[in-house]
């Protein structure tokens, strides 16, 4: 698990509010389900969100098959194999390893900077995978090259 540096307290109901940039970066919407998890060694508590038996891409429950993880649909797994409804990424941008990377913010403050001066209308979620990083850490990045800008103006 991997610390995002942010706080939130309980209110007086027990209840806790998860910050906007996670609930994007993890497509979370009011209403929908989430699955808890505890480590009682560690007192940790986690949760992402409950998908329960449904296509990882489309939600159907219809004709599933399960891949790595993940059940697809019949329809989903066709389109998939015929290429339908996909993006490429540009040539000219590497797509991240697997690994975790670890980089100063300063470098990785340039490397946006570059993607987004490139590449103008991509979201933050493309931005993330294209640095390896979580979209959180995205928004902080921006968040600090705007604080830049405005110091030098």
């Amino acid at each position: 698990m991997k610390n995002t540096g942010m706080t939130r307290p309980l209110d007086h109901l027990g209840r806790i509010v998860i910050p906007k940039e996670m609930r994007i970066s993890m497509n979370i919407d009011r209403g929908d389900p989430l699955e808890l998890f505890i480590d009682a060694e560690k007192k940790m508590l986690g949760f992402k969100k409950f998908t329960g038996v449904s296509c990882k891409m489309c939600s159907s429950i219809e004709q599933l098959t399960y891949f790595k993880g993940n059940f697809l649909c019949h329809d989903c797994v066709r389109e998939l194999k015929e290429g339908r409804n996909c993006q490429e990424y540009p040539s000219d941008i590497k797509t991240p390893s697997k690994k975790i990377r670890t980089y100063k913010s300063d470098i990785l403050m340039s490397k946006l900077r570059e993607l987004m001066v490139k590449h103008p209308a991509f979201t933050q979620s493309e931005y993330a995978k294209l640095l390896g990083i979580s979209q959180c850490r995205v928004s902080q990045l921006k968040r600090r090259l705007e604080e830049k800008n405005k110091f030098f103006r």
